[in-house]
């Protein structure tokens, strides 16, 4: 792991020539000494660190961002060759740098190297300062808190509680995570975009279900999205071992290890792509199969001998959309969890059939669109956390088996050149006299399914087909 040294240099004469003591802080460092890469940089300032950072990213040619002027902080992000790399920059919040520790979240994060040191031909590791016991708990593998304070200072430390436990695979200390239960409610204050940026921090690591299940034990996830209340204490059927709550979950949980074990490069490329900045389809996945059975309260209804969810789905995409925005969501990302919600359902359908008719199959793809591997994978997750004593053993090997096939005809069909059109709006018009109207919808896309299920192949018959559709109509 390399600072940029160029940079380093930039800041070091920028804090010589306004007489600034600047530090190198936190996150960097850590995963420094635990080897792992990292492009983030915190660096804490005695004073105008906004002004810092602003002639910083003058010098860099960087994007200045202002994170909160109140508290003096702001991010210089600079694209590279390896990525995007961020310079975080803040005012001490004490009046002196060993007051100023005192005051961070987590011990780990209170390693620190002055920034005139990093000139000096020593190793970064025999650079560092450590006076809270950081390397201590890095070798403990613990997350411990600097005060008890850590958390009315910023509340938005409990969420990096864990993410830092999801990213790291460490233990949140027993005195950390009872403070964290007792200062939860002082979430409520924290923006929706900071809550956001740890959540899909947690959604990205392998180690989801179980971070959120643990979130949910402390009562943390129902602070930050109040509606997963609805699913508590929501019984289901005979085809179910556990809850609605519960189910939802280990739902997470599984999806997390048939991610995990993904070899296709082309699935794995489609699972990791980015929807919005560094947020990733995988997450909003694993956010969709937390919520997919959202809609059930609202639907649940005692019908004879069993219980039902007519139409769960749809008032499940309801809700979603409602989180989606709450959680300040992209469009992309929303319509991603609102069509895997909306069509968790239409993979069992499909299974329900020993071998699935080629009609069905064509309108799954059609209605999924871009979400069908992401609703197939999902649906696998779905059923894996299905198992009561009215599931049984064929039926569950059979649904894995119709999803994974699906899923790998979703990346065929999608290599395939697609089929010429037909006819068009124009064929109608001029060919068959037809005026403009919705109609014209339901014909094309009439004429492109038998098309593609080879019914029809040539212009004549596709008229005729449309002919007769006007003419029902």
């Amino acid at each position: 792991m390399k600072i940029n040294d160029s940079y380093i240099k930039i800041i070091q004469a920028l804090a010589q020539k306004e007489q600034l003591k600047v530090y190198l802080v936190g996150g960097f460092l850590r995963d420094h000494l635990l080897g792992r890469s990292k492009m983030d940089y915190d660096f804490a300032v005695s004073k105008n660190a906004l002004k810092l950072a602003r002639n910083f990213a003058k010098n860099i040619k960087g994007s200045y961002v202002l994170l909160d002027k109140e508290h003096g902080c702001a991010r210089v992000c600079k694209k590279i060759e390896e990525g995007i790399a961020t310079y975080d920059f803040a005012d001490f919040r004490a009046k002196t740098f060993k007051a100023d520790l005192s005051h961070r979240d987590f011990t780990i994060n209170t390693l620190a190297v002055p920034v005139a040191d990093l000139a000096k031909p020593a190793s970064l590791a025999d650079l560092i300062i450590d006076g809270n016991k950081a390397r201590r708990d890095l070798a403990k593998k613990t997350l411990r808190m600097v005060s008890s304070n850590a958390f009315k200072d910023d509340p938005l430390r409990i969420l990096r509680a864990y993410s830092l436990k999801a990213q790291l695979k460490f233990t949140i200390e027993r005195a950390t995570l009872v403070q964290m239960k007792k200062d939860r409610e002082r979430l409520r204050g924290v923006s929706y975009e900071r809550i956001r940026e740890e959540l899909f921090k947690i959604l990205a690591t392998d180690q989801a279900g179980k971070i959120l299940k643990e979130m949910s034990a402390s009562g943390v996830l129902e602070v930050i999205i109040p509606q997963v209340r609805l699913m508590h204490n929501c019984h289901q059927g005979t085809y179910h071992h556990l809850d609605v709550w519960p189910h939802s979950l280990e739902t997470v949980h599984q999806l997390d290890r048939i991610l995990a074990e993904i070899k296709e490069a082309e699935v794995r490329n489609y699972v990791n792509e980015a929807l919005a900045g560094e947020r990733t389809r995988a997450a909003a996945m694993k956010l969709a199969a937390l919520l997919h059975d959202i809609g059930k309260p609202e639907t649940r209804r005692k019908e004879k001998d069993h219980i039902s969810f007519h139409g769960h789905e749809h008032v499940g995409q309801r809700i979603v959309r409602l989180i989606a925005r709450m959680l300040k969501l992209s469009t992309r990302e929303r319509l991603v969890i609102e069509d895997i919600v909306r069509w968790h359902l239409r993979p069992g359908y499909l299974s329900n059939f020993k071998k699935p008719g080629e009609r069905a199959i064509y309108r799954f793809f059609r209605d999924t669109k871009e979400e069908a591997a992401s609703t197939l994978l999902m649906s696998l997750a779905d059923q894996r956390s299905t198992r009561g004593p009215a599931t049984t053993e064929y039926d569950q090997e059979h649904h894995e088996k119709i999803c994974l096939s699906l899923v790998r005809q979703y990346f065929r069909k999608k290599n395939e050149k697609p089929l010429e059109k037909l006819i068009t709006g124009d064929d109608l018009i001029r060919k068959l006299r037809l005026e403009p109207s919705p109609l014209f919808s339901r014909i094309l896309t009439a004429v492109k399914e038998k098309q593609t299920l080879g019914e029809i192949t040539n212009k004549d018959e596709a008229l005729v087909l449309a002919k007769k559709i006007a003419q029902e109509k």
